[in-house]
C-alpha cells in the first residue's frame, strides 16, 4: 500500500481513515486472517491482566473489545493494537485495594481525558523526556511486581488474602510454601513449559493459546481440584457487557489526580513505544498526536462496562504485523473475534485453571522486564546506575506513581549536572588551532560512497528523536555512514540506546558506520557501555580526516559482485550488498 500525498487535515485523520483510500479485498483478507490469530492471543492475556489487576477476568475482555476496536478504529497507526497490558497490572490493583472499583473508573477516565489534552495540545512529544533508566527501573520494578503477584496461583498456595507490599506478599508466600498444592504446579509447569517450548514447533499458532486449552483439557476430563476462573469469580457471563457510567465522586479528584497522572504518562509511553515498534517493523510512520486522542478516547469508554486502564501492546502489535495486517481493520477484527468468544465461548472459561493465567504473566513479566538493558546500565556512569536504582526500588518497595515522581525529579538534576559540564573555558593556542585542522570539513573531499552526518549539542533524552527523524529512510544513505560527533558535548543512557539502535539499522542494511570526534565525557560512556566494541574499535575515530580514510578501507574492501543499487532517488553510491 503506497503513501497518498496528505492535506493539512489528513494530520488530524485516524489511519484507518487514510488507508481506506486504497483498500481492497486482498488487504481485507490479509486483516481478517491477522486479526482472529491476534484475537485469540489477546484472550488469555485479557483475562489474566484482569485476575491480576484485583478485578474479574471479563472486565480485562470488556477492555480489550472495546479499547482494542476504538484505539484501531480512531487512531494514528496502521497496525497498533490496544488493550490491557502488563504495565497497568501493579497501579490498578494499588487504586482497586484502597479506593475501590468505582475509583479505578474514575482514575481510568481521568487519565482518558489527560491523553486525549495531550494529543490536542501536541504535548504528546513530553514523553520523549523521560530518561532510559527511569523507564527501565519502572519496567524492571513492574515485571518484578506481576511475576511475585502469581506465585500463589501457580503453586496452588493456601493463604488468605495476600498483601498488597511487596515485603508483606514475599513474607506470606515464603511462610506458607509448605501448601504447595502438586496438581496445580503441574498444571501451572505444564503451562509454562508449553508457552517457552511452542515456538520450536510453530509459530502460527501462539503457546499461550495451546497452554489454555491444553490446561482447560485437563481440568475438565481429570477432573483437577485446582482453582480455576468457575471457582474464583464464577466464570463469565455470556454476551456483551451493558453499559452503566461510573459515579463521579468530585471529592476525590484531588486524591486520585497523580494516579490519573501517572497512568496517562504510563499509557502515552506505552502507546507510543509500540506505535514505534510498529513502524520499524511494517515501514509506516504513526500520528502521535492522532493516536494519544484515540487512546483517551478508549479510556473514557472502558469504564462504561467496568473495564480497566488500555494501552498499545507492543507484543501483540508485532504478532499482528507477523500475521500479516495492513491495515487498523485487523485490530478492529482482533476486537470482533473476543465479542465472538464471548457469545460462544464464555461458558468454557469457567474451567480455565488460575494456574495456567498465572504461567502465562509469569511469560508476560519476562518479556516486558527488558532485563538485558540492567547489564548496560550497570556499565554507565554512577548517576546513571542511582536513577535506575531509585527508580526500580521505589517501584518495588513503594508506589509506581512515587518512583516515577523521584526518578523524573533525579534524572532532572542529572539532566542539568551534564549540561554544566559542557560549558568550558579556554584560551585559544596555536596549537589549539593545529589540532582542530583534521575536524574541519571545508578542505576535505567527501567521496560518494560516504554520508556525513553530525550530532552538535548534548545528546540527551529528549534530544534523541531528532537522530531517529533525520535516519528514517535509510535508503538515502551511501555504504559507508561517518557520524561527526566533534561537536557533541555530552551523551547519557538515553542516547546510547539511540546509537546503539541507529547502528543495527545500518548494519541490517549492509552499511557501515563510522564515530569521530568524541570528546572526553562522551568517549568514556562509550567505551564503558562497550559501544566501541558494538561497533568494532576500528571504527571508532579521532577526526574525520582518518575516518574518511578508514572510509576508503571499508568500500575497498567490498566484493563488487554482491553489490546492488539500493533503490531510486539515492544520493550518492548507496550500494548495500545482497
Amino acid at each position: 500500500m503506497t503513501a497518498l500525498p496528505q492535506t493539512p487535515l489528513d494530520r488530524w485523520l485516524p489511519k484507518l481513515v487514510l488507508c481506506l483510500r486504497q483498500y481492497s479485498w486482498r488487504i481485507f483478507s490479509s486483516d481478517v486472517i491477522a486479526g482472529v490469530t491476534v484475537g485469540l492471543v489477546a484472550l488469555p492475556l485479557a483475562m489474566a491482566f484482569g485476575i491480576a489487576s484485583g478485578v474479574t477476568p471479563q472486565a480485562g475482555i470488556y477492555t480489550a473489545v472495546i479499547a482494542g476496536f476504538l484505539i484501531s478504529a480512531l487512531g494514528g497507526s496502521r497496525t497498533q493494537i490496544g488493550g490491557p497490558t502488563g504495565a497497568f497490572v501493579v497501579i490498578v490493583a494499588g487504586i482497586v485495594a484502597r479506593f475501590g472499583l468505582s475509583g479505578l473508573l474514575m482514575v481510568t477516565m481521568m487519565a482518558g481525558a489527560l491523553l486525549v489534552l495531550m494529543g490536542v495540545t501536541g504535548l504528546g512529544a513530553a514523553v520523549k523526556f523521560i530518561p532510559r533508566p527511569v523507564t527501565i527501573g519502572f519496567t524492571n520494578g513492574i515485571a518484578a511486581l506481576i511475576a511475585s503477584t502469581q506465585i500463589r496461583d501457580f503453586l496452588g498456595l493456601k493463604t488468605a488474602a495476600v498483601p498488597s507490599d511487596f515485603i508483606g506478599r514475599v513474607r506470606v508466600l515464603l511462610s506458607h510454601l509448605s501448601t504447595v498444592d502438586i496438581r496445580t504446579l503441574l498444571v501451572g509447569g505444564g503451562s509454562l513449559a508449553i508457552i517457552l517450548l511452542w515456538p520450536s514447533i510453530t509459530r502460527r499458532i501462539p503457546g499461550s493459546i495451546v497452554a489454555l486449552l491444553a490446561g482447560t483439557s485437563a481440568v475438565l476430563i481429570l477432573q483437577l481440584p485446582v482453582d480455576t476462573i468457575g471457582s474464583k469469580f464464577g466464570g463469565i457471563p455470556v454476551g456483551l457487557p451493558s453499559i452503566h457510567p461510573p459515579a463521579f465522586r468530585p471529592d476525590l479528584i484531588l486524591v486520585l489526580l497523580p494516579s490519573a497522572l501517572t497512568v496517562a504518562l504510563l499509557a502515552a509511553v506505552e502507546s507510543l513505544l509500540s506505535a514505534v515498534v510498529a513502524d520499524g517493523m511494517s515501514g509506516d510512520k504513526h500520528n502521535s498526536n492522532v493516536e494519544l486522542i484515540a487512546q483517551g478516547l478508549a479510556n473514557l469508554a472502558t469504564p462504561l462496562v467496568g473495564g480497566i486502564p488500555a494501552t498499545g501492546a507492543i507484543a501483540r502489535t508485532a504478532t499482528n504485523i507477523r500475521s500479516g495486517a495492513r491495515t487498523p481493520v485487523a485490530g478492529m477484527v482482533h476486537a470482533l473475534t473476543l465479542v465472538a468468544i464471548l457469545l460462544v465461548a464464555a461458558p468454557l472459561a469457567r474451567f480455565i485453571p488460575l494456574a495456567t493465567l498465572a504461567a502465562v504473566l509469569f511469560v508476560v513479566a519476562y518479556n516486558m522486564g527488558e532485563w538485558r538493558e540492567i547489564g548496560t546500565i550497570l556499565k554507565l556512569s554512577r548517576a546513571d546506575k542511582a536513577v535506575w536504582a531509585a527508580t526500580f526500588a521505589l517501584t518495588v518497595l513503594a508506589d509506581l506513581t512515587v518512583a516515577v515522581e523521584v526518578g523524573m525529579a533525579l534524572a532532572a538534576l542529572l539532566y542539568i549536572y551534564r549540561v554544566s559540564q559542557t560549558t568550558t573555558v579556554a584560551t585559544v593556542t596555536p596549537e589549539y588551532i593545529e589540532d582542530g585542522r583534521a575536524h574541519i570539513l571545508q578542505d576535505k573531499e567527501v567521496p560518494p560512497y560516504v554520508t556525513i552526518l553530525r550530532i552538535h549539542g548534548p545528546f540527551l533524552f529528549g534530544t534523541t528523536d531528532k537522530l531517529a527523524e533525520e535516519t528514517a529512510d535509510l535508503q538515502k544513505f551511501a555504504s559507508v555512514v561517518i557520524l561527526r560527533v566533534r561537536n557533541m558535548t555530552a551523551i547519557d543512557a538515553t542516547g546510547l540506546h539511540a546509537l546503539t539502535v541507529f547502528s543495527d539499522r545500518l548494519r541490517k542494511t549492509g552499511r557501515t558506520l563510522l564515530l569521530c570526534g568524541a570528546r572526553q565525557q562522551p568517549a568514556a560512556i562509550l567505551e564503558q557501555a562497550e559501544f566501541v566494541r558494538h561497533i568494532g574499535e576500528e571504527n571508532i575515530l579521532l577526526h574525520v580526516q582518518s575516518a574518511l580514510n578508514r572510509a576508503r578501507e571499508v568500500y575497498a574492501n567490498f566484493d563488487e559482485t554482491r553489490w546492488e543499487l539500493a533503490g531510486t532517488g539515492t544520493r550518492g553510491d548507496s550500494r548495500v550488498p545482497r
